[in-house]
């Protein structure tokens, strides 16, 4: 009975942390989708939708791992720590898919077919999926070849006119006049002149990248402390060691930028031409869902859009970071 005592008391005190930790801001998003799992089984249906066993399946995953993350954070305090942090933010997202399925599938009080609800939506991801991947390969193959291409030749332009004092006289009027003008503007034009939509695309991508490509690493080269030149003059280095191993590196901060510039307005670029022009890709995709009326496979692609271009970013900030590990965190994205 000695023994018995102390391991209730444990217990006791146990569930008590568990408790507490629950009905804090740390327990809010368990909370919230309990309530959108209430919501969406016990409320019948405006919309007829195929996937609600799938997006219940969800929920309840979810549940279940902020569920495992409440016990680790009773006895933890840095997943406590963790848990706090995003647990405000996570409850609002929810409670965002709560009132969005109230105002569509429950209650109907948004009209079809331009609002679905997320189930809806969660049904072309599942039964459109082969042609979203599809989609999806596309405009990555276009993005790709487009953005590298701009990107070297912007890379290219820009160091040139930053060293060559001649280059940048007769090409810096170019620049001025043509770059500025956002590159979907010459869609009538690059459509007739070029023998494909894909090539015309192609150069428009181009065209979006390499101006803030450009701009960006001429203005880096420019700005490159001169002693630095006149220090690797001294010991021997010759022009092209002085622009490879001097220039650019120093230059890499403000080049970086114009990568990330010349990534949004490849994204715009992107889909306007996928619209307009190209007969593949999610920019298309979401032109043909739209001609049909189908608005959920239309929220379907803009949501593998923000995927696919959020990770895209994601990824130039890590390399960002390897490359200029000293400049880390000091652009937040």
């Amino acid at each position: 009975m000695e023994t018995a005592e102390p391991l209730i008391l444990n217990r006791g005190v146990r569930s008590s942390r568990w408790v507490q930790t629950v009905i804090s801001k740390h327990g809010l998003p368990l909370l919230v989708l309990l309530l959108s799992l209430s919501v969406h089984l016990l409320i019948p249906n405006r919309q007829i939708v195929a996937s609600n066993t799938t997006y219940a399946s969800i929920l309840l995953i979810l549940a279940a791992y902020y569920a495992v993350w409440l016990t680790l954070a009773v006895w933890k305090s840095k997943v406590k720590q963790k848990l706090g942090e995003h647990a405000p933010l996570a409850s609002l997202s929810f409670f965002l898919f709560v009132l969005w399925e109230l105002l569509t599938q429950k209650w109907g009080l948004l009209p079809m077919p331009y609002f679905p609800s997320q189930i809806k939506v969660l049904d072309a991801l599942i039964s459109e999926f082969d042609s979203l991947a599809i989609s999806t390969a596309y405009s990555l193959r276009l993005l790709v070849l487009g953005y590298t291409i701009g990107t070297l030749l912007g890379l290219a332009t820009g160091i040139l006119m930053g060293w060559y004092q001649q280059f940048r006289y007769w090409v810096n009027p170019f620049i001025r006049i043509l770059g500025p003008i956002p590159s979907t503007a010459w869609i009538p034009i690059v459509l007739v002149i070029f023998p494909t939509s894909f090539s015309a695309s192609v150069f428009l991508l181009v065209l979006a990248a390499w101006f803030p490509v450009t701009v960006m690493t001429w203005t880096g080269i420019s700005n490159v402390n001169k002693s630095l030149f006149e220090v690797a003059k001294t010991l021997g280095a010759t022009e092209p060691y002085l622009i490879r191993k001097v220039a650019i590196p120093a230059a890499f901060p403000q080049i970086f930028i114009g990568l990330f510039m010349g990534t949004g307005t490849s994204f715009v670029t992107l889909i306007v031409a996928e619209m307009l022009g190209v007969k593949a890709g999610l920019g298309f995709y979401i032109t043909w869902a739209q001609g049909w009326g189908e608005y959920y496979k239309v929220y379907a692609a803009l949501f593998i859009m923000a995927l696919l271009f959020s990770g895209i970013i994601t990824l130039l900030f890590k390399v960002k970071d390897k490359v200029l590990i000293w400049q880390k965190g000091l652009i937040k994205w």
